[in-house]
């Protein structure tokens, strides 16, 4: 699902490095990433999703080489292949709850916003706990509400990839363990993979493999 061959990437004139020699994820695995904050962990996963591009070495997902796309081709691969559940969440206050979920079929003409979409848009709230909280806006929900509208977000689609960066960093104990399952089901059902950067260790043994940011980004600097 993921390969990454001699990545390379830094921020402007900053002291920044990235390098990873490689690194993969099959299209069936979950996978989690720890280190300290700070190591380019969230950096990663926005390479992966296109959002950033590298300065050097290849980034394929689901056999599309991303680092090659144009902008445009990169936020429409994106949006109808990959699930991206971010940290800041990047909800639009402008739309409500159930509009931020449908968002990325707004934005892609590869993807058709018909009954059965919504629908899933429904269910997929239901599980989270925010069914009845769809007609509202994202300055009228809590910070775990608006969480949870934002991993709604990410598996509407059904994407081939999951990418979670720190998705249950702001719910309780049981709430965390029932987003992990909302998470996998949805990944199983898609035939996904997940890879999510934590820094919840209590999670780690949900996950098939977990790696140690500094074991495979061997001789970045950052």
């Amino acid at each position: 699902m993921i390969t990454i061959e001699n990545l390379t990437f830094r921020y402007g004139k900053s002291d920044f490095r990235l390098r990873i020699p490689r690194f993969d994820v099959q299209s069936d695995e979950r996978v989690a990433i720890v280190g300290p904050s700070g190591s380019g962990k969230t950096t990663m996963l926005n390479l992966v999703a296109g959002i950033l591009t590298p300065d050097g070495g290849k980034i394929d997902v689901a056999g599309t080489e991303v680092s090659s796309l144009s902008d445009v081709q990169r936020r429409r691969f994106r949006a109808s292949t990959i699930g991206f559940v971010f940290q800041d969440f990047a909800l639009l206050d402008y739309l409500s709850a159930r509009q931020n979920i449908l968002y990325p079929y707004r934005i892609t003409p590869a993807l058709t916003l018909n009954a059965e979409a919504r629908d899933r848009a429904e269910a997929l709230a239901a599980s989270c706990g925010i069914g009845d909280k769809l007609d509202r806006h994202p300055s009228a929900l809590s910070q775990g509400e608006q969480q949870r509208v934002a991993i709604c977000r990410a598996l509407v689609t059904q994407p081939k990839l999951i990418l979670s960066d720190e998705a249950t960093g702001n719910l309780d104990p049981d709430s965390k363990s029932r987003i992990l399952d909302l998470l996998f089901e949805q990944a199983s059902q898609a035939g996904a993979a997940v890879l999510a950067v934590t820094h919840d260790h209590e999670l780690l043994p949900r996950f098939k493999r977990v790696l140690d940011f500094a074991d495979f980004r061997e001789g970045a600097d950052a």
